[in-house]
């Protein structure tokens, strides 16, 4: 089979660059104006009058100028610039605010800085002036960028200025319900127009949000949760029963202990609204308000339960809380500890007298220092707490290992925005961890191997390191699927691992060949050639197993 020719788009003569032009619209929910339609009119007309051929299209719909980690379209222009993949001289930009409102000034620039260090100019299509590396061009950018972070400064301090004042009147301004709870749309006649569902926002200036109790069957949970905490006071009791009749909590995950204590301090369940708990300004870090910031509306919910039951619950919560010195903790931890001859997170969370297991980690730094501190040596083994730097070392290793082997395959590669993480053409995902070594739970049991994953994986591969008895020394290399949706912890023996048909390697170099074989073929964008076997024809075939039966 003969060698076809491939173009590379990174490669194109420069002739053909110069004429050739991208686009980067990107649009907010604030301003009709810079509707993606707008945009691209200006873009196009620009495009017309000075020559140039759109080929490319990087878009963001929808995604606020503040923060560039939500923007898709942004990242994938960066990272084919600084990649080599960019098939354009140019760039077309509405405006310099399309970029972004960065609170940080000098950050659109940096992006601006990227391209055009990358030898592509950027044109603002509907600025008054030449973007041509003038002094006055430079100057006015400077002041369109300050005005465009000054401006969402102003657009935040006056919705949070309205959404304190309809929170007053009671309306539900932002976030979720709660359980048993649902949004109610209403009209500036308090006419209901629908039940809001999660994630949507109302259009119209003079319809508002009211919070009213949903589900029946949800509402009677919530009758069960404060009845029986009264009984048990165990938060961890309570989440177990609701998990096994099955139920679930308002994120569609398991119950869990801090998830009934957010039932059971919610005071809209007894017709009382609360706002600016919280606030989160400018996308920034999430703050907690002081009590005599927040915003009461009382009475303005329908109640599920009634008041009485409602703070004797919480009478039951703030009493149980104990203010300890560390000494006292350790004291207390001691007794818990030769009463019930061995100590647990979840035994200290259940004990009463005790804080909880947060709050020991919180002032002990973590359980190994605590053991310590009180003579204690559980069963299990934390000796591969001090070999993480190791492992961290090996896993950053095998990381650049699979993206050298994935480049000179032909894929492009990225971070992905997680550790250790490989994201290749900008749609597989490749995870690498350590899968660590355990006994059997009996001595007849066969050991077995955890991956801890992060919480919000995307689909891909895991490319595990598979660690020794008492995690030491590396066993072997594994690679196995994830369509994102598995467990925190992955466990497996080896028995597990053949039936499951979870790839093994002997070394890392099996393991980061298999890697590439697997993405490189499955990427179209890579100009990797491949022969196949020619089919005989069926002649030849019939001949073949005609000489075949006379031997």
């Amino acid at each position: 089979m003969s060698n076809a020719l491939i173009v590379h788009k990174a490669h194109l003569p420069k002739p053909l660059l110069s004429v050739r032009a991208a686009q980067y619209v990107r649009m907010s929910t604030d301003r009709q104006q810079y509707s993606i339609e707008n945009q691209a009119a200006v873009i196009a007309a620009y495009a017309h009058a000075h020559h140039l051929t759109l080929v490319r299209t990087y878009k963001d719909e929808g995604e606020s100028g503040l923060l560039i980690k939500n923007r898709a379209g942004l990242l994938q222009l960066l990272e084919d610039v600084e990649s080599n993949q960019a098939d354009f001289g140019h760039l077309l930009v509405f405006d310099v605010s399309r970029w972004g409102r960065f609170q940080d000034v000098d950050e659109s620039a940096h992006y601006e800085f990227v391209c055009r260090r990358a030898g592509i100019q950027v044109a603002y299509c509907a600025e008054q002036f030449e973007n041509d590396g003038s002094m006055l061009a430079s100057i006015v950018k400077n002041i369109k960028r300050v005005m465009a972070a000054e401006y969402s400064r102003e657009l935040s301090a006056k919705v949070y200025a309205g959404q304190c004042r309809f929170a007053r009147l009671g309306y539900k301004p932002c976030g979720r319900a709660g359980y048993a709870l649902v949004r109610e749309l209403v009209d500036e006649k308090m006419q209901t127009r629908r039940v809001m569902k999660k994630g949507e926002r109302k259009y119209i200036l003079t319809d508002h949000i009211r919070i009213r109790p949903g589900d029946p069957m949800e509402v009677a949970v919530v009758k069960w949760i404060f009845d029986r905490f009264l009984e048990v006071r165990s938060e961890t009791v309570i989440a177990w029963e609701l998990n096994q009749k099955g139920l679930v909590s308002s994120t569609g995950a398991a119950w869990t202990r801090a998830a009934v204590g957010t039932v059971l301090r919610n005071e809209s369940y007894i017709g009382n609204l609360i706002f600016n708990r919280k606030s989160q300004k400018l996308r920034q870090a999430a703050v907690r308000n002081p009590p005599e910031q927040w915003i009461r509306s009382e009475g303005c919910i329908e109640p599920i339960i009634d008041r009485e039951v409602f703070f004797t619950a919480r009478s039951i919560m703030e009493n149980r809380r104990v203010d300890l010195s560390e000494q006292e903790m350790l004291v207390r931890l001691r007794k818990t500890l030769l009463k019930e001859g061995r100590l647990t997170p979840a035994i200290i969370d259940r004990t009463p007298g005790l804080p909880c297991a947060a709050t020991c980690q919180t002032h002990f730094g973590n359980f190994r220092n605590l053991y310590r501190l009180l003579g204690y040596t559980p069963k299990r083994n934390y000796e591969f707490l001090d070999a993480r730097p190791f492992w961290s070392e090996l896993r950053a290793k095998l990381i650049e290992q699979a993206a050298a082997a994935i480049k000179a395959a032909g894929g492009r590669v990225s971070s992905g925005g997680w550790s250790h993480c490989l994201r290749v053409s900008g749609s597989v995902c490749v995870s690498v961890r350590a899968a660590r070594w355990s006994p059997g739970q009996k001595p007849t049991h066969a050991p077995y191997w955890s991956i801890e994953r992060e919480a919000c994986l995307p689909d891909g591969w895991i490319a595990a390191i598979r660690l020794a008895e008492h995690n030491q020394t590396v066993l072997d290399y594994v690679l196995l699927p994830t369509d994102g949706k598995v467990k925190r912890t992955i466990r497996f023996s080896e028995a597990a691992r053949a039936r499951r048909g979870i790839a093994r390697f002997k070394t890392a170099n099996g393991l980061v060949q298999a890697i590439t074989r697997r993405l490189t073929k499955a990427d179209p964008t890579t100009h990797t050639l491949r022969t196949r076997r020619r089919r005989r024809p069926k002649a030849m075939q019939s001949r073949t197993r005609k000489i075949h039966r006379r031997r």
